[in-house]
């Protein structure tokens, strides 16, 4: 198991947090709510907060401009990650990956297991990187943000977290876009 190093100074990341859905508002998004608060806890800073219908051009067209901004170092987005005709959203973020991140989608389902059982089979958690941006998409309720925030993103967004962390693969994300030396 991995551990936190105190003695680094912890580094705060800007985090978009995008939900996806047909019925939710400011009020009534829980789930996005559960993102904030656990992101903003930790010591991070939310960048932007969307809810974009589930359609497909939609969520990419949200993704494109996060993307797009240097400002914004993470996207989690909640909802549209299940199996009806309306959930579309990992179709929406495996389009603008440029590498994918295969074990996020595993290791969510594990830490699920633990919870919901086999229901978490029916979770097409997912991740990857865009243009220098981590991209992770959750399902749609506020315990699957709880169970992918406390059990793989507080500590992958922290870069004291040892042996390994996203934090501190940022500055190398885009390494195959610089000119050779």
């Amino acid at each position: 198991m991995g551990r936190i190093d105190d003695s680094r100074p912890f580094l705060p990341v800007n985090i978009a947090v995008m939900t996806v859905s047909d019925s939710r508002d400011a009020v009534t998004d829980t789930s996005g709510d559960t993102l904030v608060d656990r992101l903003t806890k930790a010591g991070h800073r939310l960048a932007a907060r969307a809810i974009v219908r589930d359609d497909l051009n939609a969520i990419m067209d949200q993704l494109r401009q996060w993307i797009l901004d240097p400002s914004i170092d993470v996207v989690l987005s909640t909802g549209g990650t299940g199996v009806t005709g309306r959930d579309v959203t990992p179709e929406a973020f495996e389009h603008l990956y440029e590498k994918a991140i295969p074990g996020f989608g595993e290791i969510f389902r594990l830490v699920s297991y633990d919870k919901i059982g086999t229901s978490t089979i029916q979770s097409r958690a997912t991740a990857g990187v865009a243009g220098g941006t981590y991209l992770f998409a959750l399902p749609g309720s506020p315990g699957a943000c709880k169970d992918a925030w406390d059990g793989i993103l507080q500590d992958q967004l922290d870069n004291r977290h040892r042996p390994c962390n996203f934090v501190e693969l940022m500055p190398r994300l885009q390494e195959h876009q610089r000119p050779a030396s």
